[in-house]
């Protein structure tokens, strides 16, 4: 019989924040309330998942949030001919507000730097900034205005400013540039100018990026990298972020070890490598929407969970799930009641694990089954199991569990399927002299596993 071997005494170093998410809660029930149906929230629950980081990203495209009026530059600082230095050259108001709602619910701000998506046929905040000095001067007091209360702002203590987002999206000769209106060699100096300002103004903040779309696009990688380390100059970089939308949880491994290459060849080992836009996609045309489908359903729930147990053994620093801003990608929360679907429970279970601390030796020898484990080496302890396929009418999977570096305790079996949200269904005592036990995994279903 196939077995999965844990180690809670054996430990490989910390459980890294793989449930980060992309936005944060909706109609947050600050001062003020934005709506009359005050009760279209999702805030209790999002609070209670523990989300570590919510990406800004797109938060503009979402009506609940304060739309076209919050976080790109466009929104911000709506009129570039203005002076940078005035504070009545901005307008904080309701990004003040979606920024105030994340932090309630206890998570942190990742800041990205520059404008959402734009699909349409005519660009706005997508288009080549006309100085790009003077773009990086207004980062910078959005910066002080979040971090040192410039212009009557706040102290949230953002430590990510991500500039841009997806600028290798579309080619040069495209006729549909939906991140980046300009070449790839304009953005190249663009992003040197706007780092290198910014990384001089607050030496102690992450600023990095770019969140290119593909980590395998070599060509404009190659062009990106080589101009950051020119004439023996490197422009900073403090984190490198990328994106990956696919239906092979092994895939997240694979292109993390193909981002850490790009560091690592150009002199950037220190930085951290991010990959904050993933979900389930199985092509953008013709399955599309039966990848939407799918992501909102338990099947998805499991592709999320052994994304998180895979990308836990990568090397990649941090996961940011795309998106919990209501609208198609959102796997988490249902669009009209507010309540938690599937894959929200597996953001809650690793959360589990995250406050654990540190990560466990767990070798899984169980085909199509993913599993990570945790402690925080005081006898608490928890390991999470996903078996995820895409596979109609599979098997059930069973296995010996060997338990390891326990002296005892109770074993608490959380189911997540399609009939269970992740309650507790069963207890076992665990005995110092008993450690083995025999389970079965229904397909594409979630356990976690608490000592």
């Amino acid at each position: 019989m196939s077995r999965i071997v844990v180690d809670y005494a054996d430990i490989l170093g910390r459980i890294k924040p793989m449930h980060a998410v992309n936005n944060g809660p909706f109609n947050v029930p600050l001062d003020a309330k934005p709506l009359a149906y005050s009760s279209y929230t999702n805030f209790d629950v999002y609070r209670e998942a523990g989300f570590p980081y919510a990406r800004t990203h797109d938060a503009s495209l979402c009506y609940e949030y304060g739309g076209e009026h919050i976080v790109d530059i466009s929104a911000v600082f709506p009129d570039f001919a203005k002076d940078p230095t005035l504070p009545e050259s901005y307008d904080f108001a309701l990004t003040d507000v979606y920024l105030r709602g994340i932090a309630a619910a206890g998570t942190k701000v990742f800041y990205r730097l520059g404008s959402k998506i734009e699909h349409w046929s005519k660009k706005y905040g997508t288009l080549v900034p006309a100085d790009f000095a003077k773009w990086a001067v207004v980062c910078e007091h959005i910066i002080r205005h979040y971090n040192e209360g410039w212009a009557d702002g706040l102290h949230m203590g953002i430590e990510y400013w991500e500039i841009w987002n997806e600028p290798d999206l579309d080619a040069d000769d495209s006729s549909n540039k939906r991140c980046w209106g300009g070449t790839a060699s304009q953005f190249y100096e663009f992003y040197a100018v706007a780092a290198t300002h910014l990384k001089a103004a607050f030496p102690n903040l992450k600023i990095g990026g770019p969140a290119v779309a593909s980590v395998e696009n070599t060509p404009w990688l190659e062009g990106f990298f080589r101009r950051l380390t020119r004439n023996g100059i490197r422009v900073p970089l403090d984190f490198f972020s990328w994106h990956l939308y696919t239906v092979d949880p092994r895939q997240v491994a694979a292109k993390a070890a193909l981002a850490r290459e790009w560091l690592d060849r150009y002199g950037y080992g220190d930085a951290e490598s991010i990959l904050d836009e993933w979900n389930y996609v199985s092509d953008w045309n013709e399955a599309f929407l039966q990848s939407i489908q799918q992501m909102l359903s338990i099947r998805g729930a499991a592709f999320d969970a052994a994304c998180m147990c895979v990308a836990q053994r990568s090397p990649v620093d941090l996961l940011m799930y795309y998106d919990a801003r209501p609208g198609i990608f959102n796997g988490l929360f249902d669009f009209y009641s507010c309540q938690p679907l599937k894959g929200y429970y597996v953001f809650a279970m690793f959360s589990r694990l995250y406050r654990l601390g540190y990560e466990a030796r767990c070798e899984s020898g169980v085909e199509g089954v993913e599993a990570v484990s945790a402690t925080d080496q005081r006898g608490s302890a928890a390991t999470l199991l996903s078996y995820y396929t895409r596979e109609e009418n599979a098997p059930a999977k069973e296995f010996t569990m060997e338990l390891q570096g326990l002296t005892g305790g109770t074993l608490r079996y959380a189911l997540l399927d399609a009939c269970h949200d992740g309650q507790v269904i069963r207890e076992i005592a665990v005995e110092a002299e008993r450690k083995t036990l025999t389970l079965t995994l229904e397909p594409n279903s979630v356990v976690l596993l608490t000592v």
